[in-house]
């Protein structure tokens, strides 16, 4: 039931993204005066529409994206002076601008898109991916401020009763053989909250690990707050082989995968984890940390299909890196709902936050600057506003309107191509899904 419930939330989550990102085109359009004639979410066949005013809003019967319809995206034949066809690209160009030409109205030319300013027709553009950052934001804001993450606290859940090593298997058992370990020789037990390590007030994990592994095998004041008294201990560490770990508490590995290890303090105590709410400040941190991730995915996009393609055909297992489509996230999603073993809280913060994902990923992949990406439209407008820019510097007319149609053989193509690996996405989450946690 519970996997249910997250493939729903993050249908409809999926759904509204779609949705308000159409809005983040539509609104700005008709603010400028562009005629809308159709706001359509999803593709195929219509399931149910309403008009009003001069709008048709409707749902279509595939959720895999949205489009709004302005009227005259294309300049007309007169407006850039196009010669006769006479190659197919320059054919199947000609067809763009008849088909949007014969969507102005008479006297309506002036509410055509392509009229727009160079400015105003980027604010058209940008406006539903921007959408999109905007709810991947809100969402983390959600989750990370409203709800909570799970964080190491300074409250001890585990003491190491002995010292085993490194590479013992899971679970082992102490014998009489083993040294005690410093914190349980110490007196430290669970339930009891750090106050202060070596002289030093301690107010996170993170900083009491650091403190741990640089002491070394001294002998140190341990102060915990317990049952609402403060207790001074007295423990002297030992020197022990552990794994080294990053700023976000995950294991180092070297080139070959392997774990990196160090010889450092070991105390033997584990902390609790509770659901902390974070800053506003540290949510758009993860925003902006996460934007930059997301991105670095973006530019190796190429590459990354190509791993998809042969691990496909070579019947390969995926690893966390691959990439994965909608299916996929949704898989997530399920997964995420039915952890029963983490609080309801932790799991949601932790949907949210894919969620937020997802809509990262749909905000820095309409940004790619191909038609018929959003981002191949802007650098359209952009090559058309410095055309202009370069007219009046140099005390020239007007120049015509960029033949934006031109372009639209190449959105053919990418749109084919983008088809296809929508297709392998699906079937690879479907037979070869990636799993989380590996």
């Amino acid at each position: 039931m519970e996997a249910f419930v997250g493939v729903l939330v993050f249908v409809v989550v999926l759904l509204g993204s779609i949705a308000l990102h159409e809005v983040g085109h539509m609104v700005p359009a008709k603010r400028f005066g562009v005629r809308v004639s159709q706001y359509m979410v999803g593709f195929g066949p219509t399931l149910w529409s309403r008009t009003r005013g001069e709008t048709e809003y409707g749902v279509k019967a595939l959720p895999l994206g949205g489009y709004v319809r302005l009227i005259g995206m294309y300049p007309t034949d007169e407006a850039v002076g196009a010669p006769a066809p006479r190659t197919w690209w320059q054919r199947v160009a000609a067809d763009a601008r008849a088909a949007s030409s014969d969507e102005i109205h008479p006297g309506e030319d002036h509410r055509a898109f392509y009229r727009l300013s160079t400015p105003k027709k980027l604010v058209v553009m940008l406006g539903g991916p921007v959408m999109n950052l905007l709810i991947a934001v809100v969402l983390l804001v959600v989750a990370y401020v409203g709800i909570g993450v799970p964080t190491a606290s300074t409250t001890v859940a585990s003491v190491s009763q002995c010292i085993v090593a490194l590479d013992a298997p899971a679970g082992t058992a102490c014998t009489d053989d083993d040294p005690a370990a410093p914190a349980a020789a110490a007196g430290v037990r669970p339930g009891d909250r750090l106050v202060e390590f070596d002289g030093v007030a301690v107010e996170s994990w993170a900083q009491v690990a650091g403190l741990i592994r640089d002491a070394g095998d001294r002998t140190v004041t341990v102060v915990v707050e317990r049952d609402g008294a403060e207790v001074a201990l007295t423990a002297t560490l030992v020197v022990a082989e552990r794994p080294v770990t990053d700023d976000d508490g995950l294991a180092v590995t070297d080139g070959g995968g392997r774990q990196v290890t160090r010889e450092v303090g070991f105390l033997g105590v584990g902390p609790a984890v509770e659901v902390q709410r974070q800053s506003v400040g540290a949510a758009l941190g993860v925003a902006a940390d996460a934007t930059w991730q997301t991105a670095k995915v973006v530019v190796t996009l190429p590459q990354r299909v190509a791993d998809l393609v042969a691990t496909t055909v070579e019947g390969g297992e995926r690893d966390e890196t691959s990439i994965v489509g909608p299916v996929g996230v949704g898989r997530f999603a399920g997964e995420i709902a039915a952890m029963d073993t983490e609080p309801v809280a932790v799991r949601a913060a932790a949907l949210l936050s894919t969620l937020a994902m997802l809509n990262l990923a749909l905000f820095l992949f309409n940004l790619i600057p191909l038609p018929p990406l959003d981002g191949g439209h802007v650098v359209t407008a952009l090559w058309e506003g410095a055309r202009r820019r370069l007219a009046q510097l140099r005390g020239e007319g007007r120049p015509r309107p960029a033949d934006s149609a031109q372009l639209v053989p190449l959105a053919y193509s990418v749109f084919v191509v983008l088809g296809g690996v929508g297709l392998l996405l699906v079937y690879a989450d479907i037979v070869n899904p990636v799993r989380l946690g590996g």
